[in-house]
C-alpha cells in the first residue's frame, strides 16, 4: 500500500500537470479565436472567386486551359497508343487472330486494352500539426490518408506533408515519398508558395492529380476531416445540368470547386462587360483560386488544431481534478487508518501495562 509521502507526491505532481493543460488551454483559446477570425475574413474572398470562377467556366470550353480536366491530352495519349501498333499485330487483326494485350508481337507488344485504366500519378497533400496533445486530431487525418493509399494500390501516390506529426508517421512507411514543410502560423504566402509548387507538378506532368486531406473547422467541439480535389479544376455543373440530376435523384458532383448548388452561373455575369475577354479573366482568376483553396485549408486545419487542443486540455484538467480528489480522499483514508492504528496501538500499551 502506498504511503502518506507517496500519495503526497502523487497529488503534488498531477496539480502542476494541471497548471500546465489549464494554461495550454488558456493558450488554445487565444490562438482560436484569432484562427476563427482569420477564417471569417477569409470565406466571402473564397466564395467570390469561386463563384467567378464557376460562372466564367460556363462561358468558355473545358479544354481552354490546362488546369482543367486533362481531357485533351489524354486523347492525344490514347492516339498515340494506338499508333504504336505493330504492323504484325495489325495484320493478326485483320486476319482474325487474337492478339492478347501486352503478348509480344513482332516488333514491339500489341497494345493495351481500350478502358483499361492507366498508372495515375497522384499528389496527395496532408495537413497535420506540429505538435500533438491535441487528442485525435492527427490522428484521424493520417487514418484517413492511410485509407487514401489503400484506395489507391496501383497508382503513383507522392505524399506532401504539411506537419511533423504526419511527416514522422509516413517517415516509417516504405514506399512512400514525402516532402515536409513545417507550419507554424498559416499566411498566404506560404500558400502561394504551396499552389505554385503543385501547379508546377500538374503542368509538368509529375501529377495528374492533386488531393488535399485537411480537417475542416466546425466548432470548438467539432472538426471533421476533409478529402478535397484541388487539380484538375474540375468546373462545376451548369444549373440546367444540376437540375436535371436533382431531378433524377443524383446529386451531381462539383469537383474541386465545390458541391453542386449556386454557382453563379446565372448570376450578374451577364450584366458585364468582361476585358479583355472571358478566358483571359478566367486565366487570372484560376491561379488565386487554387491559391485561396490552399490557404483556406491551412486556416481550417490550424482552427481544428487550436480547436482540439483546447478541448483535449479542458477535458485533461477536468480529469487532473477528478485525480486529485480520488488520491485526496486515499490520503485521507490512509492517514485516518494510521491515527486509527497509533491510537490502538497506545490503548493497546496502556491496558497491558494495567
Amino acid at each position: 500500500m502506498a504511503t502518506l509521502s507517496d500519495i503526497k507526491r502523487r497529488i503534488g505532481s498531477v496539480k502542476n500537470t494541471q497548471q500546465i493543460t489549464r494554461a495550454m488551454k488558456m493558450v488554445s483559446a487565444a490562438k482560436l479565436r484569432r484562427a476563427q477570425e482569420d477564417i471569417v475574413s477569409t470565406r466571402p474572398y473564397a466564395d467570390k472567386i469561386k463563384t467567378l470562377v464557376g460562372s466564367l467556366s460556363g462561358m468558355v470550353s473545358p479544354d481552354s486551359n490546362p488546369l482543367f480536366q486533362k481531357s485533351a491530352k489524354a486523347e492525344v495519349a490514347t492516339g498515340s497508343r494506338k499508333a504504336r501498333k505493330s504492323k504484325k499485330a495489325k495484320k493478326q487483326e485483320e486476319a482474325g487472330g487474337i492478339v492478347e494485350a501486352g503478348e509480344a508481337v513482332e516488333g514491339g507488344y500489341a497494345p493495351e486494352a481500350e478502358g483499361v485504366a492507366e498508372k495515375k500519378k497522384i499528389e496527395l497533400i496532408l495537413l497535420t500539426s506540429d505538435r500533438g496533445l491535441c487528442g485525435g486530431f492527427n490522428t484521424s487525418l493520417i487514418r484517413m490518408a492511410e485509407g487514401f493509399l489503400d484506395d489507391h494500390p496501383d497508382d503513383d501516390v507522392m505524399l506532401y506533408l504539411i506537419g511533423k506529426r504526419g511527416a514522422d508517421h509516413f517517415k516509417r512507411r516504405e514506399g512512400s515519398k514525402s516532402r515536409e514543410m513545417g507550419v507554424a502560423r498559416p499566411d498566404y504566402a506560404m500558400a502561394k508558395a504551396i499552389a505554385a509548387e503543385i501547379t508546377e507538378d500538374y503542368l509538368e506532368d509529375r501529377a495528374d492529380e492533386v488531393c488535399v486531406i485537411y480537417s475542416e473547422f466546425q466548432s470548438a467541439l467539432t472538426q471533421e476531416p476533409v478529402l478535397q480535389k484541388i487539380l484538375p479544376a474540375t468546373p462545376p455543373p451548369v444549373k440546367e445540368e444540376a437540375e436535371e440530376a436533382e431531378a433524377a435523384g443524383g446529386e451531381a458532383e462539383a469537383g474541386a470547386l465545390g458541391e453542386a448548388g449556386d454557382t453563379g452561373v446565372e448570376s450578374d455575369m451577364d450584366e458585364c462587360i468582361l476585358e479583355p475577354s472571358a478566358q483571359e479573366v478566367l486565366d487570372s482568376l484560376l491561379p488565386k483560386y487554387i491559391e485561396i483553396q490552399i490557404f483556406r485549408s491551412l486556416l481550417e486545419s490550424s482552427a481544428s488544431e487550436h480547436g482540439a487542443r483546447m478541448t483535449s486540455m479542458d477535458s485533461a484538467s477536468r480529469n487532473a481534478s477528478d485525480m486529485i480528489d480520488n488520491l485526496t480522499l486515499i490520503y485521507n483514508r490512509v492517514r485516518q487508518a494510521a491515527i486509527t492504528k497509533e491510537l490502538m496501538e497506545i490503548i493497546s500499551g496502556a491496558e497491558a501495562l494495567k
